[in-house]
């Protein structure tokens, strides 16, 4: 019977994406794989302390998707946002931004912006200016992660200075090599998966929670903006969050892409709590 089940199931998945189909750029699934609209998304959000909003870099839909439910839970006058795409030592000149105190050359100048900022970050930067929304660089200097990946480990980052530990996670940081995501970058990379790249991920995922965790305000919803990978399957990002504060209530969403966004493939179920599947033909950023 769940054979049989299973080849219907296959096969009603081929007739969707069979040829003069309604064209679909997206679809939004619950984590079991069961289409849901984005308003149960946005209700669930709303509900939520911190919402972790997983991108693919690249991907318009994702990206638009971002700054529409920045828009809606801003309307609750409770939002917080947040971003892996700035580093923690640049929270000065990112506040400076928001504060019209410089504009977007001296943004430029004095932080590190990832070279897709325009398109993909900066209608959500300005939408948090323009609206008095806090904006926080939870990520670590990238120059510190290279440290824990080139230079031995976690110890690399006992010679940091007080100013510069002021932007990474408290240390020692708990580290389970056994997390499947960190057991899986192992043989991602192949012979470039180093224990200390796992490491080197590993301190991004404690630093980002930690940030989000500190600058967490009762009542609100903390918005964060990071990689799929740093909270798919609720590890990463999650894990370090429910070591710094168990009791909060956290929501992730993660993006995908699939050649045909109707049914939505096995390898994606419980990805997130909710999976948004777009078109894999849809336009990339960059």
């Amino acid at each position: 019977m769940k054979y049989t089940l299973a080849i219907l199931l296959i096969v009603s998945c081929f007739s969707i994406a069979g040829y003069g189909q309604d064209k679909s750029a997206f679809e939004i699934y619950g984590k079991a794989g069961k289409k849901v609209s984005y308003r149960k998304l946005f209700k669930k959000a709303k509900k939520s302390d911190v919402v972790l909003f997983g991108e693919l870099h690249n991907n318009a839909i994702a990206h638009w998707l971002q700054l529409e439910l920045s828009k809606d839970l801003h309307k609750t006058g409770k939002l917080i946002l947040g971003a892996e795409m700035f580093e923690a030592d640049n929270q000065k000149p990112l506040n400076d931004y928001l504060g019209g105190l410089i504009d977007y050359s001296g943004l430029d100048s004095l932080a590190r912006l990832w070279s897709n900022y325009k398109t993909d970050y900066a209608p959500i930067v300005d939408f948090a200016r323009d609206n008095g929304i806090p904006f926080i660089a939870t990520n670590i200097p990238r120059r510190f992660a290279r440290m824990v990946h080139k230079d031995g480990g976690f110890t690399a980052l006992d010679a940091l200075g007080d100013e510069e530990k002021g932007w990474i996670a408290p240390l020692p940081i708990r580290f389970d090599p056994e997390l499947p995501k960190y057991k899986k970058m192992l043989t991602m990379k192949g012979k470039h998966g180093t224990p200390d790249l796992v490491k080197a991920q590993a301190i991004k995922d404690a630093t980002m929670a930690h940030f989000i965790v500190s600058n967490y305000r009762d009542g609100h919803t903390f918005l964060h903006f990071n990689g799929a990978y740093h909270s798919d399957f609720h590890q990463g990002i999650v894990t370090y969050l429910h070591q710094q504060n168990d009791s909060l209530r956290y929501m992730t969403v993660t993006t995908v892409e699939q050649e045909n966004v109707q049914c939505l493939e096995d390898k994606h179920k419980g990805r997130a709590d909710f999976i948004i599947c777009v078109d894999r033909d849809m336009t990339k950023t960059y």
